[in-house]
């Protein structure tokens, strides 16, 4: 009876305690310098696993596995350029946020400027036209439609009143 009891305490605590397991990366750098740019590269990189997440913030293998290889091609004196080249010919162009303008990516780029001008025409077309009907008169009505109606409202007032 007292094992059922404690039973919820002690699987609360195993789940908290995974979190102990977490590593921590610990880099050594040469200068401030380079501290700064392995921060702003891994910030500037996303994780091909969560998504919309950099590496700096992600806590995947694989984010990790990118921290230290950025780490490693700063050792080597790679600069910023270089080092997101090689994470795009390993990773493709997904882990950056800004993906260049290719054959494959121009209706991402292109296609919310389309949107917008198309609706812009429509709109334009839509006011065109009622500005078109108003002029030729169309939307009055004829005598005839005049003569019915009035009929149509006597006819209502004697069966009505």
């Amino acid at each position: 009876m007292k094992i059922l009891r404690a039973l919820p305490a002690l699987m609360l605590g195993m789940a908290l305690s995974f979190s102990a397991f977490a590593a921590i990366d610990t880099y050594q750098f040469t200068s401030p310098q380079q501290e700064q740019d392995y921060r702003e590269i891994t910030a500037q990189l996303r994780c091909p696993k969560c998504q919309n997440t950099n590496i700096a913030a992600s806590d995947s293998i694989i984010a990790a596995d990118m921290r230290t290889k950025v780490f490693q091609l700063l050792n080597e004196g790679q600069d910023r350029q270089q080092i997101v080249a090689y994470m795009v010919a390993r990773y493709g162009n997904f882990v950056t946020y800004e993906p260049p303008v290719t054959p494959s990516t121009l209706i991402l780029w292109l296609g919310p400027v389309l949107v917008v001008i198309i609706g812009a025409g429509m709109i334009f077309m839509r006011s065109r036209r009622r500005v078109v009907v108003r002029e030729n008169g169309s939307e009055e009505m004829s005598e005839q439609e005049k003569q019915r109606l009035a009929q149509l409202l006597k006819d209502s007032d004697r069966t009505g009143s």
